[in-house]
């Protein structure tokens, strides 16, 4: 495994982090193609004995579970001090603006939670999950910045935002003495390149980290179609994502499995190792053992300059979807997206 540091942070990440999505109670949330709790455990345990010490997951995640398995993982097989943990909080809900609930302790009631789940002392890199519309962002980052001075935050991430929003974001918390966002994660891939256009070269004139999701485009890279998984059965959210652009993307898709036999490798490694060139740390989702392999094994594999030209050469734009679909949402569309992922009021 490589390491690597994560943007403007003294912490060092594995090439690749572990996305915990698919960790949680099947019975307790949004999805039902989770992993209970020893098989996500078996899984987060490999990824520790391959030399993954980054870990991403959220309170969202099937009601709090996945964070709760993380942290028993880490807790049980590993050393606090040698893993990167990274969780996320949500946008206020319409009942805490009803009830005056500052974004302030809005974050401090989350992070809260999310140690009570992890059952750790500190969180290394705390992400704010989707842009909130309806909270002023002098709170959001006062609030951030307060749990940090507190020693239960390391450092600030953000997600599912625009650049010019992270730029925003960083001139105000510069300007106020607040901490600052150290690494985006945003939706990434070999079919979907949007980030391309303005995140990615503001990323890296500031060095802000990388970690994009989806780097699989939820499996959609690392098998040819057809070959269907569980996931790709019942995520609804994924299908939404890629379903209008199937036509568009199956052509890269081919290309993938080309170059995959040609090297004697699996597509998931051709599909990791191309993301390895453009970001920090991509987030791969594990419900299985191999897949954990494929990741670590694409840290390896060091693609040409023709076969990234051959990967790339088939793209076209591709309309926003989900989240980042409109420039603003209402509270209660962002509870709308969320409210099967979290059945108890924080």
């Amino acid at each position: 495994m490589e390491y690597v540091k994560l943007g403007n942070s003294d912490l060092n990440v594995s090439r690749v982090c572990m996305g915990c999505m698919g960790f949680g109670d099947p019975a307790n949330g949004m999805h039902t193609w989770t992993l209970p709790e020893a098989e996500s455990l078996e899984i987060i345990k490999n990824g520790l004995d391959n030399g993954i010490n980054f870990y991403d997951t959220a309170i969202g995640y099937q009601n709090g579970t996945s964070e709760q398995y993380v942290g028993k993982a880490i807790r049980e097989y590993a050393t606090r001090e040698d893993v990167v943990v990274a969780t996320k909080f949500l946008p206020r809900s319409e009942d805490e603006i009803k009830n005056n609930v500052t974004g302030q302790q809005h974050i401090h009631n989350f992070v809260n939670k999310s140690l009570e789940n992890l059952g750790l002392d500190y969180i290394d890199l705390y992400i704010y999950h989707m842009w909130d519309y309806n909270t002023s962002l002098y709170d959001i980052l006062e609030g951030l910045n307060e749990v940090i001075e507190e020693g239960k935050v390391k450092y600030i991430g953000i997600s599912n935002c625009f650049a010019w929003q992270l730029a925003k974001a960083n001139a105000l918390a510069e300007s106020e003495g607040f901490s600052k966002f150290v690494s985006v994660q945003g939706h990434y891939n070999l079919i979907f390149r949007e980030e391309e256009r303005e995140m990615i070269p503001l990323c890296r004139t500031d060095n802000i980290a990388t970690t994009p999701y989806s780097a699989l485009a939820s499996g959609r890279l690392s098998r040819m179609p057809g070959q269907e998984s569980k996931r790709l059965k019942e995520d609804f959210y994924a299908d939404l994502k890629y379903k209008s652009t199937e036509e568009k993307d199956f052509e890269i898709i081919k290309r993938v499995n080309e170059l995959a036999n040609e090297l004697d490798v699996s597509m998931t490694e051709v599909s990791l190792a191309w993301l390895l060139t453009k970001v920090t740390s991509p987030v791969f989702g594990s419900t299985k053992l191999h897949h954990v392999e494929g990741a670590v094994n694409c840290v390896d594999l060091k693609l040409s300059r023709d076969d990234i030209g051959y990967l790339e050469e088939p793209y076209v734009a591709h309309d926003l979807v989900g989240v980042m679909a409109d420039n603003k949402v209402s509270a209660s569309d962002n509870e709308k997206v969320w409210a099967k992922h979290t059945k108890d009021k924080i």
